[in-house]
């Protein structure tokens, strides 16, 4: 088992100096480069590109980290902006790119990756093949294949030094047992450079503490809700029929015709209150998002509304069970707000899932003006004169550790984008 592990260890070794040798370099030449090019303008359509493929290069960095060595390497990127068509949006998000932290720490272990980095990760393997070179030196010097030649500190032409140096050969791979201590070490240096600053994270604990507990009084607004709901609808229609049925038992033999009538009351309360717990469960957890996922119950939701909603996308699997919940009702929300307050004739839903984040973005042609409230300020009227309900939306998709970006020109259209980094599970099967 351990000269298992040692090998599997030189193995993976020798692919990451592969990786960090042609990786790094190629990434940091492309990103170099584009960043020479901005004063010209083309780096502007590069600079982006070459920043993503080096955080997927990072990212799986720190998958292999974890994985291989049991090492933990956060990363903190900012959220990234809405996207937008065209050379503008192009800008912002370079902009963007460039006042990131991550991404200077990051072409900063470029350098590192493709030095140190690729010996630290050479080192697992070549102690191995190091080894094995000591018997098969010896091997072709007593064949006379090779006449002179080093291996360490033995020379090929003495007979006594080439017997020695399947000895040596047998110390080295001894000592190649130490290579499941040795890979971490590539992993330790990718760390000091991955790893953001402590005011970085304490800053994303902060906001992680912040959305908990704006999450913790959702779900106390919402149980007050339902209870107030229960105690005002269904339960109050159930005790009513309660009274009449106490009232039938004592009608019934003496006044038949009113009891009759009584009874059909009490049909027509018990109906009621069934209309208002299944309303009141819909509203909980809609049966449809349960059954057929994100894709399907937004697109039964769109079938309810007052205008035209268009739906596009398919997600290629299913969210979590909250994130899913928190995105349904979010879209449910926009959606709303866009019949009741937009002026639109119509409003669209685009559904997408790429690189670990679900993206919803809603969207109407409506007169636009919608304002996203300043953090921490209570919400303000945007433009349009309606009050903007999209801080409290921001707040739950914090919870997640989601964003929300508004684009609202007055006049429209107005786009609001939501991006929650969540995992798929695996696809769903529809219901017949």
């Amino acid at each position: 088992m351990r000269v298992r592990r040692t090998l599997v260890a030189g193995a993976r070794g020798l692919g990451l100096a592969a990786v960090s040798l042609v990786g790094s370099v190629l990434l940091f030449s492309l990103t170099a480069v584009s960043l020479a090019l901005l004063p010209i303008g083309l780096g502007w359509l590069t600079t982006p590109f070459a920043v993503q493929l080096t955080r997927r290069f990072a990212d799986r960095r720190r998958a292999w980290a974890h994985d291989w060595a049991g090492i933990r390497v956060p990363a903190a990127y900012r959220p990234l902006p809405e996207r937008q068509h065209g050379l503008p949006g192009l800008v912002q998000r370079t902009q963007h790119l460039l006042r990131d932290p991550a991404t200077w720490r990051e072409l900063l272990w470029l350098l590192v990756d493709m030095t140190a980095g690729f010996l630290t990760a050479l080192l697992p393997g070549l102690l191995i093949a190091y080894g094995i070179e000591g018997f098969v030196i010896a091997v072709l010097v007593w064949n006379g294949v090779i006449d002179d030649y080093v291996y360490g500190f033995l020379f090929a032409p003495d007979p006594v030094q080439v017997a020695l140096m399947p000895v040596l050969g047998t110390v080295i791979l001894a000592a190649s047992v130490f290579n499941t201590k040795l890979l971490p070490l590539h992993f330790r240096l990718a760390a000091v450079f991955l790893t953001p600053p402590k005011t970085e994270l304490t800053a994303r604990v902060a906001r992680l503490t912040e959305t908990r507990h704006d999450a913790v009084d959702a779900s106390a607004a919402e149980l007050r809700r339902i209870e107030r709901d229960l105690h005002d609808g269904a339960q109050a229609r159930l005790v009513a029929m309660g009274m009449d049925l106490g009232t039938i038992e004592a009608l019934i033999e003496h006044n038949p015709a009113k009891a009759k009538e009584l009874v059909a009351h009490a049909r027509t309360s018990s109906a009621e209150a069934l209309s208002e717990l299944r309303d009141l469960v819909r509203g909980i957890h809609p049966p449809v998002l349960a059954e057929r996922g994100l894709d399907d119950a937004v697109r039964a939701l769109a079938l309810r509304m007052p205008l035209p909603v268009e739906v596009t996308g398919r997600l290629p699997g299913r969210p979590e069970a909250p994130v899913e919940s928190a995105a349904y009702f979010s879209v449910s929300e926009l959606l709303t707000n866009t019949a009741k307050h937009a002026d639109a004739a119509r409003a669209w839903v685009d559904l997408d899932y790429t690189d670990g984040r679900l993206r919803v973005t809603v969207g109407d042609d409506g007169r636009g003006g919608a304002v996203l409230p300043p953090a921490g300020g209570a919400d303000v009227p945007g433009q349009a004169g309606t009050h903007s309900g999209l801080r409290g939306l921001e707040r739950r998709l914090g919870t997640f550790d989601g964003i929300l970006a508004v684009s609202s020109p007055a006049g429209g259209p107005t786009l609001v984008t939501l991006e929650i980094p969540c995992a798929l599970c695996s696809p769903k099967t529809s219901s017949s």
